[in-house]
């Protein structure tokens, strides 16, 4: 069996105490000389020397880790937003530890335990189910940070959110300067708070244009995922809809199977615009028309906001607002005159 490295076996290679390697490696070694320094650094390398993590952190009170909890790490939008999340936490030289809990609460409640069992600095909450009461009493309790995203309805503490508001405007507007009057919105039949925004933002754009949403618009409810747009085809080419504002761009994707399975065309015979700009957006045919949301930066942003919190708990509270904006593609056109 292979023996790790130790620390007291690269302090006795060096010929320095195990004090002095300690405050070399963690950056805190400034009045020993260079010479020094650079001895105990090529050593660890040379020796593969590995700091032990929980040593570390008891040594410095800090895990330098941070807990990242999604609904579902199999959706582009939150793959997109993980990425921004690694990338700035490699930057700020913390570790994310990434969890999707399924939309499930009993999942994420036992998430949120074992990361507060295991020291982590803070945590960024990108799930719409976790409660004020959860806040409370165990995060709040044990004084941990946290940060929210815009899908939670909690509006206590810090969080990254962008404009749902706007970018359902955006998507009315869109689509009525192309001509059409009839629309379908395709969404979940339990919308979260930032859903709801950009339902109201299409809705006022219709109500400023002298249309009554109710007798213009057609909710369909379905899953928000590939597999929910396309279980909503059927209603949708039964609303007599001639443009359809999917509420995010997994549901406008699944809808493009359906229909091409029922020989309906894009955007000749229907117009279809989605929420987000994931990647796939530019692989469908036709590519898709869409509301994007800044998603690697939301990422970047929280882990950013998350790290200033961990090092200063009593700042203000931290609010980013992120603007969105429409990408036009092929996938909306001027509707198909019968």
């Amino acid at each position: 069996m292979i023996k790790k490295t130790t620390i007291r076996d690269l302090a006795q290679a060096a010929g320095v105490s195990v004090t002095t390697v300690s405050q070399i490696l963690n950056g805190k070694g400034q009045r020993f000389s260079s010479e020094t320094r650079l001895h105990v650094l090529k050593l660890q390398k040379e020796l593969n020397y590995v700091p032990d993590f929980n040593a570390r952190n008891l040594i410095l009170k800090s895990s330098q880790s941070i807990g990242v909890l999604v609904p579902n790490i199999g959706n582009p939008f939150f793959s997109t937003f993980i990425k921004g999340i690694q990338t700035t936490a490699r930057e700020l030289q913390y570790i994310p530890l990434i969890f999707g809990a399924n939309h499930d609460e009993k999942i994420e409640s036992y998430y949120l335990e074992k990361m507060i069992e295991r020291a982590t600095g803070g945590l960024i909450i990108a799930s719409a189910s976790i409660t004020t009461e959860t806040i409370d009493t165990t995060l709040k309790k044990n004084g941990i940070p946290y940060l929210l995203m815009d899908q939670n309805p909690i509006v206590d503490g810090d969080r990254v959110q962008t404009n749902d508001f706007d970018g359902g405007k955006l998507a009315a507007e869109h689509l009525l300067s192309l001509g059409h009057q009839q629309f379908a919105i395709t969404m979940p039949s339990e919308p979260t708070a930032n859903l709801l925004r950009r339902v109201a933002g299409f809705k006022q754009v219709l109500a400023s244009k002298g249309l009554v949403f109710e007798q213009v618009v057609t909710i369909v409810y379905a899953p928000m995922t590939k597999a929910g747009g396309y279980e909503a085809t059927r209603e949708v080419l039964a609303s007599g809809a001639t443009a359809v504002f999917a509420i995010n761009d997994e549901m406008a994707i699944g809808l493009y199977r359906g229909l091409r399975q029922q020989g309906i065309l894009i955007p000749t015979d229907i117009s279809v615009i989605g929420y987000d700009n994931i990647d796939l957006d530019e692989y469908v045919e036709p590519m898709l028309t869409t509301i994007q949301q800044p998603i690697l930066e939301m990422g970047s942003m929280a882990t950013r906001l998350l790290v200033n919190r961990i090092k200063e708990p009593l700042i203000a509270p931290q609010v980013v607002d992120l603007p969105v904006e429409l990408i036009q593609r092929q996938s909306t056109g001027v509707p198909k005159i019968n």
